[in-house]
């Protein structure tokens, strides 16, 4: 074997014992990455498990909230069942409710009842609610709680609708209508088994400006839920097992 032989077998080897330990190092580095990878993950599981741990325990020991046992007094003036306010539709399982306002000014629960009476009549469109708050705080019932009304669109399937009769252009509730609407959406809420948040406006299914001043007046509307909130601690029991 010559010289120029032997000079090309050491770098042939020098060569392939750098291929190896560049192969090596690469498996090296393989391993820390995938080392690192499990690393993480059972970190990301450990911290959704530990969350998830706790949000159970948080909703195992928060307090139940308080039920209104009684409803404020009531009349019951069921329309007749037609197609265009009374279906006789059987409702969802209750998950919200929703507050409306008549717009029609100076006007009582019971005429604005009898107004969805006479739809079955007049056919000029659908409407109807679950109850009417007068201006003087009487309250009627005009479709019972196990049907739907024709009051809240896409909710109409899964809400109670409450609507309120105003005084005047503003919408704003008199002080003897937010009164009884306060007690009768605590009562509500307890009923259903519902949170305060759950009590919504029809502006919020739409977009509809109802009820008015509560839609102008955001601040009020965050208040009238505080109310019922308060109300439901005052007034409210703790539920039975």
């Amino acid at each position: 074997m010559d010289e120029r032989t032997g000079q090309r077998g050491t770098a042939g080897m020098a060569h392939r014992k750098r291929r190896m330990r560049k192969r090596k190092r690469q498996r090296m580095i393989r391993r820390m990455v995938l080392i690192l990878i499990l690393v993480l993950v059972v970190i990301l599981v450990g911290r959704v498990i530990a969350q998830i741990a706790g949000n159970r325990k948080a909703q195992t020991s928060a307090k139940p909230q308080k039920v209104v046992e009684d409803p404020p007094a009531y009349d019951v003036e069921l329309l007749t069942v037609n197609e265009y306010s009374r279906p006789g539709t059987a409702i969802d399982p209750v998950t919200g409710i929703v507050v409306h306002y008549t717009a029609n000014p100076g006007t009582s629960a019971m005429q604005n009842r009898d107004y969805f009476e006479g739809l079955k009549d007049s056919h000029i469109t659908h409407a109807s609610s679950h109850f009417v708050v007068g201006i003087e705080g009487e309250l009627v019932q005009c479709i019972p709680c196990r049907e739907i009304s024709y009051a809240s669109n896409d909710r109409n399937h899964d809400t109670i609708s409450i609507e309120c009769c105003i005084a005047d252009d503003t919408g704003k509730f008199s002080d003897a209508t937010y009164q009884t609407l306060v007690h009768l959406v605590a009562w509500l809420v307890g009923r259903y088994d519902l949170r305060v948040d759950d009590v919504i406006r029809h502006y919020d299914v739409t977009g509809k400006l109802c009820p008015k001043y509560y839609v102008e007046h955001e601040d009020a509307w965050e208040q009238f839920k505080s109310d019922v909130a308060d109300y439901i601690e005052k007034n409210g029991v703790e539920p039975s097992e």
